[in-house]
């Protein structure tokens, strides 16, 4: 009878304790659920997305914080050039998402589908909204495979067409520069605006290098066909770089737009931007395409952006024009600035302080953003020009040397050093850009002009 009535005993205490469980558990996921309105809602989780959620998650506290993300990786895009030459493997510039998003953010792992900024509320494409007090735009933009006629094609069927701006054809291009064997070995940069302008030329030095360093290069012709009129928007490194052109034989066709590839004749057809309509044929034995590229639909679709798609900021102060709570940084936006990391980094602390400030009830104007962007320019194994500049294409260089030279330390920062200061300083909120080291370093400039 006694042990009848303990067992009894211990069979109510735990049903209590297994419905005090299922209540507390209850009460947490209810909370959860309801957890639809954050202080601050970041869309994109590429490097300026967590960026930004891990700068304000220690300022607003846990859960106060929340990413729209629907990858499972995150790629350092930066790093394309180095795996398409073969410096780097591309799978060291991938990473788990889920490694990455913050402590204390909350990652809602989906699609923004629709923005309404009146209401400060977002739907998702699994029809949930997030509300939120203030919002930062951040998704980047879109490589568009299909904006070339027959890329999907050729890449499909000829091992000679690739491309590096997706991690997996990324893996194809050294093993194209490898094959060649003579030839036109071409390189395209297409219409503006695109994710770092100089990446399609650094990919084509490395090849040009690779053939030299094999013994082929006398054996067919390197083409650079960009879209735009000269080598670089900016006069100081493309006088630099026009250099490097000239003294390797390089081809450069300006004003010419890859509009489709026939890979069945291997050859790539162009259009003469200052001759519309007028189009020519070029052969191929290498052919590497830079996509053109643009916003998401679901962001060209809100009214968030100006008329070209992208969202519209005040260039100095990072917010939106019309939407106050709003700001927006990186590729996404309409900053007129060269779309890279370094943009973003410099970016992250302008955004940090206004957006903190508003917070605050204080001055959303107080940081201004002079345009800084930089471009490593790899020219070849072993040397890099390191191109800084402002929104007024004025160089703004960071170390107390002439970096339009090309340097092999410039090389080594880009394909050692930055890839660290990306995953350990970057992507936590703790690097905004080198501008306070280049107040300290410009003290002793030598030998610049």
């Amino acid at each position: 009878m006694l042990a009848e009535t303990k067992l009894l005993s211990l069979s109510k205490s735990k049903f209590l304790f297994n419905n005090i469980i299922l209540l507390r558990n209850i009460s947490i996921s209810t909370a959860n659920n309801a957890k639809d309105n954050y202080k601050l809602v970041v869309v994109g989780g590429g490097g300026a997305g967590l960026n930004i959620s891990s700068r304000f998650v220690r300022k607003l506290g846990k859960t106060n914080v929340a990413i729209i993300e629907p990858s499972e990786w995150h790629l350092y895009q930066p790093g394309w050039t180095l795996a398409a030459g073969g410096v780097k493997n591309p799978d060291s510039f991938r990473r788990p998402q889920s490694k990455l998003i913050p402590s204390g953010v909350d990652w809602i792992k989906a699609k923004a589908s629709v923005f309404e900024p009146e209401s400060n509320s977002i739907t998702l494409d699994n029809g949930e909204k997030v509300k939120y007090d203030y919002l930062v735009m951040a998704t980047g933009i879109r490589i568009d495979f299909d904006g070339v006629k027959g890329l999907k094609e050729a890449m499909a069927n000829d091992e000679q067409v690739v491309s590096m701006y997706s991690h997996e054809t990324v893996k194809n291009v050294f093993p194209a520069i490898q094959r060649y064997k003579g030839g036109n070995a071409i390189f395209t940069f297409p219409k503006v605006p695109i994710k770092c302008p100089g990446a399609p030329q650094k990919v084509m030095y490395l090849a040009e290098d690779y053939f030299r360093k094999n013994g082929v290069r006398d054996k067919g012709d390197v083409y650079y066909c960009t879209t735009i009129p000269a080598i670089f928007g900016v006069k100081k490194y493309a006088e630099a770089l026009m250099e490097v052109v000239k003294k390797r034989e390089i081809k450069l066709n300006t004003l010419t737009h890859l509009i489709e590839i026939d890979y069945k004749n291997k050859q790539a057809v162009f259009e003469k931007l200052d001759k519309p309509g007028t189009t020519f044929r070029l052969d191929y034995s290498l052919l590497h395409v830079c996509p053109p590229m643009k916003p998401f639909d679901e962001i060209k679709n809100s009214p968030l952006v100006d008329e070209t798609g992208y969202v519209d900021l005040d260039k100095y102060t990072l917010q939106h024009k019309k939407y106050p709570n709003v700001f927006g940084i990186g590729d996404c936006t309409n900053l007129p600035t060269s779309k890279t990391a370094a943009a973003i980094a410099a970016e992250s602390s302008i955004l940090a302080t206004n957006l903190g400030n508003l917070i605050k009830g204080k001055n959303p104007s107080e940081a201004k953003y002079d345009g800084y962007t930089s471009c490593p320019l790899i020219t070849g194994y072993g040397k890099t020009i390191l191109a800084e500049f402002d929104y007024d294409g004025k160089p703004l260089e960071t170390f107390p040397i002439n970096q339009g030279k090309e340097r092999r330390t410039m090389f080594h920062l880009k394909s050692d050093f930055m890839p660290i200061l990306y995953w350990t300083a970057f992507v936590r909120g703790y690097w905004g850009g080198p501008g306070i080291y280049r107040k300290i370093l410009n003290i002793f400039s030598f030998g610049k002009n």
